[in-house]
């Protein structure tokens, strides 16, 4: 297992993570601007989930 594939699986845990603790707070009727701060935060793990998948597709991937 690389770095990268590594770095993806964490990533796309985060992402889980955060939105379903967004989710979680946003259906109990919780603070709105918590809410808004894990959406935010699950924008920023989504985006280094994809670089992580694009590096890996990029360096580890089969080229034609």
């Amino acid at each position: 297992m690389n770095i990268t594939s590594i770095v993806t699986i964490v990533a796309l845990g985060a992402v889980v993570i955060i939105l379903g603790m967004g989710l979680w707070n946003m259906f109990r009727g919780g603070d709105p601007n918590l809410s808004q701060k894990l959406m935010r935060a699950r924008v920023i793990a989504q985006a280094v989930a994809i670089v992580a998948i694009l590096a890996a597709l990029y360096f580890f991937g089969r080229g034609t």
